[in-house]
Order: structure tokens, then sequence, then C-alpha cells
């Protein structure tokens, strides 16, 4: 099978302040808010939801084609990081005049984080169309500009190509009603706990309502595991023991390669999410979102060494 990540590519920039943002806040000043912090340390990795969902994916030896904008102006480096990851870019457009979407996050000593998102190229990723692939069997629209995840989602639909619609952060883009028929085109769906409360808040539906409309719901919970509702049923999943946290950014979309692992592959549920679990746990140990072990073999290896069977 060969799977459609329609997405964000982002450059992610993450900065260290040697301090606390509590200690330079006034709050009785806070009308005349005038800061400047001091960040010895900086790294920039390749992010954006497509990017790091194919990631995972072509790890366990999948087959992924991301649909995605980048701009012009600083586009090349991705490009570059693509080729040399052996992803395929038939589906990328580069939009001259743009720069590409990136985040400035800025952590203090306390894990308070400071972000700024400029979205550039993503906020013309509509002009990408699903119909004009070849040989597409499965999809997933991850969170990207709201026009490209409203038209994706119809466009997978109409071209009777399952999708897993997992709007993440994007969920605050939509209304209610909009939301309703997003799901009910969606073969499967995908969110963390908070999402899926949200999501019961918007459309109006309880959770159970929510999974009724779709094949299968995916619920991650972090440290906590998963649930998997499917055909009436919960499946309780616990996430895989990490010995040591390293950088929790880009968890949830290493999960994501997982699960479409799974369904390209008809892996039943139980042990989808135990593979999404255990990528999940693999990227928590590395540092960046893209760096983690790129060899399927040894990803094969650890999930029958933890699970005490073999995905194959």
């Amino acid at each position: 099978m060969s799977t459609l990540i329609c997405g964000s590519l982002a450059y992610d920039t993450l900065m260290t302040f040697e301090g606390r943002f509590r200690e330079h806040i006034l709050p009785q000043q806070a009308h005349i808010l005038n800061l400047s912090f001091l960040v010895p340390t900086m790294r920039r990795e390749f992010g954006g939801c497509a990017g790091n969902i194919a990631y995972s994916l072509s790890a366990l030896g999948g087959t992924p084609y991301i649909m995605a904008t980048l701009g012009a102006i600083d586009a090349q480096d991705y490009l570059d990081h693509l080729a040399q990851l052996k992803l395929p870019t038939d589906y990328l457009r580069v939009l001259p005049g743009m720069y590409s979407a990136q985040a400035m996050v800025t952590t203090d000593l306390e894990n308070n984080q400071i972000t700024t998102f400029h979205a550039g190229a993503m906020l013309q990723a509509h002009v990408n169309q699903v119909s004009q692939t070849q040989g597409i069997t499965l999809g997933i629209v991850a969170p990207d500009g709201g026009d490209a995840m409203r038209q994706h989602t119809e466009q997978f639909a109409a071209a009777n190509i399952p999708f897993v619609f997992d709007p993440g952060q994007g969920l605050p883009l939509f209304q209610g009603a909009e939301l309703q028929k997003m799901i009910e085109l969606s073969a499967y769906l995908i969110l963390n706990d908070y999402e899926a409360q949200l999501l019961s808040d918007k459309t109006g539906w309880s959770i159970a309502q929510i999974a009724a409309r779709v094949q299968a719901m995916i619920v991650t919970r972090g440290e906590q595991g998963a649930l998997i509702y499917h055909e009436g049923n919960v499946i309780t999943l616990p996430a895989v023991p990490v010995e040591q946290v390293i950088d929790p950014t880009g968890c949830g979309d290493a999960f994501r390669g997982g699960v479409l692992y799974g369904i390209e592959h008809g892996l039943d549920w139980a042990t989808t999410g135990r593979l999404a679990n255990l990528m999940g746990s693999i990227k928590a140990a590395h540092q960046g979102p893209q760096s983690y072990s790129h060899r399927w073999e040894t990803i094969h290896e650890y999930f029958k060494h933890t699970f005490s069977y073999s995905l194959q």
C-alpha cells in the first residue's frame, strides 16, 4: 500500500533560556510587556506533522508520500533532508517568495515554553489536490492549513480512499458542524485525550457517539498508553516504558506512523496499538522528532523482544 500524508512541513528552532520566565515577568506591568531572553543554546530540527509521521512510517518499512507545501526561500534544506532519507517528494509544492512554516520555541529551566509560529507556505497547502496523486490506497489528514484540511478530507472521500482524520492542534480552526462532517467522511480518527474531549464539546457528540461513526478511534494518553474504540469495544493498551525521556517532541507523530503501518498491513488493532506505543517510546528517548533509528529491521526486532511475538 502507498499512504498519502497530508500535513505540515516545518523547521523547529529550539532554544533554552537558563533561567525562569516567572522571575522576569511582572504581573502588574503586563500591559507594557517588553522582554528579552538570552539563549546560549539553540538547535534547528526538521519537523511538521507530515514530515514526522512520514519519518516514522518509513522507519517501519512503510511507503509514505508527503503532500505539503514549502516556501522557496528556505525549502532546499528540507528537500535535501528528505532526499537523504529517500522519502519521495512527488507531491510537495515549493511556493515562490515565501518562507516555510516554522516554530521558534524557547524553554526555561522549569520547562515552561514560549512559542512563536509562522505558518508561511503552510497556509497555501490547499493548492495541493488528492486527485493529483496516483496509486494511493490510504491517507491521513494531519494538522495543516484549515482550508487544506477541509478540502483534503472531502477529496479523500470523493476518491474512495480510506483516511485517518488527525485534527490535533488544528481543532480550534473548525466549528462543530464542520467537524461533524469531517468525522463522518473519515475511516479512522486519532486524537489525544484532551483533543478528544474538545472534539466532543465542539460537536455535541459523546466519545462513544464519535467512535461509532468511524471504523476505529484511537485516543492517546501519554504515559498511560492509548485507548482504541472499535466495533463498540474499547481496547486499553499501556505505554511502553522509556528508560530515559530525552525529548517528547514528535512522540504523537511517531505513534501515528505506527498506526498507519498497522492499517497498511492489516494488523489487528491490539497489535497496531502496541506498535504505535512502541514508536512513541522510541522517539521519546531521542532528541528531535526525526533523529531516531531509521532501520525497520531494528524496530521489528524491538517489537518482538517487547511483546514476545513478531509483526510478520
